[in-house]
């Protein structure tokens, strides 16, 4: 009798869609409990304040809250793209995101293919260690480090001296600020970001490079052959991650690297959104304007990865 209504729990529990998530969920009661405390925390800070967002169509009042406060549609996206700057913020935006990709994305892959590269695993090791080291550093010692740098009695005046080249304020206009930006972010984010590629490498069989070196092939060739390859998945995927921050840029360097030489020059959305949102204490349109951001560069991953799919399917997210 018992056997008989085991079985026929069991049944139902297999037809049962709901009873047989819950069963396996009691399976898996240990896994589930160590990702409580995680689930709790991604559902408490990131989707439980996503109810805010709906201040970007409203005409945002603190004393009445966001959902007293009155609805104005899309006015505040309307006001943003009626200012006379806003091209211009854009044009810079784009600007600023899209050699940052150029630029920035390949260099954590050169390091871990000329790390893989290399014979002596303490020399190894020792240049890992001191590539991870940028990335622990505040962003406000960085742009510290650069404008003390980039001043007439810098470090940077220093160097163009010994070559014969006159001192110049680096830190005034905009002539460097490219230069800045994305040395110290190569600087600061290759070690850290080469570590995926490190890890992707070290599964590749050694075998495969042993019947390279039986047929002749040098180091580009197995490079090409052989590591480029193991690693074009993790590539790709990073790819499409990283187009979708063309728009989001990292708004606290800017931010530090402004002066009243090249404020109007270096505002991009993030530093805009900031300036309006924060400082001016209009949340509804710096609100708004972020929610733009968020939207497009939903737009871009979606159609980069469109991209990836159809040149090769396998190498795509979804």
């Amino acid at each position: 009798m018992v056997q008989t209504d085991s079985a026929a729990l069991y049944r139902r529990r297999k037809q049962n869609p709901v009873l047989r998530f819950f069963s396996l969920l009691w399976k898996q009661r240990a896994l589930v409990m160590l990702c409580i405390v995680p689930m709790a925390l991604l559902f408490l800070f990131h989707y439980g304040p996503m109810y805010g967002v709906l201040i970007a169509f409203k005409k945002y009042d603190a004393g009445l809250g966001v959902w007293r406060s009155r609805w104005v549609g899309f006015d505040n996206l309307v006001e943003f793209f009626e200012n006379v700057n806003c091209f211009k913020i854009i044009m810079q935006t784009l600007k600023v995101g899209i050699f940052s990709l150029i630029f920035t994305y390949p260099m954590p892959i050169i390091l871990a293919l000329s790390l893989n590269e290399v014979a002596s695993k303490a020399f190894k090791r020792g240049v890992q260690s001191i590539s991870y080291i940028p990335h622990f550093i505040s962003v406000v010692v960085i742009c510290t480090m650069l404008n003390e740098f980039g001043s007439l009695n810098g470090l940077f005046n220093n160097i163009r001296q010994l070559f014969g080249l006159p001192r110049v304020n680096m830190n005034a206009g905009t002539d460097y600020f490219m230069f800045f930006y994305i040395g110290s972010a190569i600087w600061q984010g290759a070690g850290w970001g080469s570590i995926i590629y490190l890890s992707a490498l070290a599964n590749v069989d050694t075998s495969l490079y042993d019947v390279a070196n039986i047929d002749g092939a040098n180091r580009f060739q197995k490079i090409r052959h052989i590591a480029l390859p193991a690693i074009l998945p993790t590539t790709t995927i990073v790819l499409i991650l990283n187009s979708g921050n063309i728009l989001s840029q990292d708004f606290t360097k800017i931010l530090l690297l402004m002066n009243n030489t090249n404020r109007t020059e270096l505002e991009v959305i993030s530093t805009y959104v900031y300036t309006m949102g924060i400082a001016n204490g209009r949340f509804d349109y710096g609100t708004a304007v972020n929610l733009l951001v968020s939207l497009v560069s939903l737009v871009l991953v979606l159609t980069t990865n469109r991209i990836v799919k159809t040149i090769d399917a396998e190498q795509a997210m979804f």
